[in-house]
């Protein structure tokens, strides 16, 4: 691997090396205990603040050049406290909400064993980078407590850059920092529209899909050239990859040879 076909892997972060989800869902339950035990909300209050909560999350456009990350994450359970049990706006139980989400979260997001068995072995063939989209300063805190550093010959988080995923000014700048070309890189993602979809957009050698449900992508989705279930089948992709690489190599030489002098 690396003299003819694949140079670099890059991989995204969230709920592909680490299970992000799961580690939300953590964070949601000792929230809702917290309001539960400490605070004296229902069960159907408290979850309600949290399912407001993650609608906000999953809606968020942040503009760090207006407001930090967490000012805007504790509006977030500021105004879903209110819009569950109305009445005025409690600011200091929006923050001790965030903070012990937050803290619970970290606290639970972890790098595998096997996934970092599997890393330490592909870095003896290939670079690696971790490419994750994000606010800079939620992303960074992530990647310190899952420990992953170590692993990677390089970290780009989008949220320091220009662009994110999926466009290609970030896969082609991840190029240029480990001195390879688009053609030799690899990109394993769990989104379709960002880590497919940029993986093509940057004209990379292959797009890996985690799809760990195998479930049929919408009909207009970006077509992965590999779909894998878990992350630790990406090595055998990668000899797939290496074996086309060398076939189309021993193809070509041979046509070369049958050529008229």
């Amino acid at each position: 691997m690396g003299v003819h076909g694949v140079k670099a892997v890059f991989f995204d972060l969230d709920n592909t090396l680490v299970d992000t989800a799961a580690a939300g869902r953590c964070a949601i339950e000792e929230v809702v205990n917290a309001l539960r035990s400490k605070h004296h909300y229902g069960e159907g209050e408290a979850r309600g603040i949290c399912d407001k909560v993650q609608e906000k999350l999953l809606k968020e456009c942040h503009d760090p050049a207006k407001m930090c990350i967490t000012d805007l994450r504790i509006s977030h359970w500021e105004e879903a406290i209110r819009e569950t049990v109305g009445g005025e706006a409690n600011r200091s139980l929006a923050a001790e909400c965030y903070f012990l989400w937050k803290a619970t979260r970290l606290r639970h997001l972890t790098l595998p064993e096997d996934t970092r068995d599997m890393l330490t072995e592909l870095r003896k063939a290939v670079r690696l980078l971790l490419l994750t989209n994000g606010d800079r300063q939620t992303q960074r805190e992530k990647i310190e407590a899952c420990a992953c550093q170590p692993y990677f010959d390089a970290i780009v988080v989008g949220g320091e850059q220009k662009e994110e995923k999926p466009a290609p000014s970030i896969f082609h700048y991840c190029c240029e920092l480990l001195g390879v070309q688009p053609a030799e890189c690899v990109m394993v993602g769990d989104s379709l529209d960002t880590d497919i979809q940029g993986g093509l957009n940057a004209g990379l050698r292959a797009t890996v899909w985690l799809n760990k449900s195998m479930a049929a992508p919408a009909d207009a989705s970006p077509v992965p050239h590999y779909v894998i279930a878990s992350v630790l089948d990406l090595p055998a992709v990668l000899q797939k990859i290496e074996h086309k690489v060398n076939a189309k190599l021993g193809t070509d030489r041979a046509a070369g040879g049958t050529e008229a002098p």
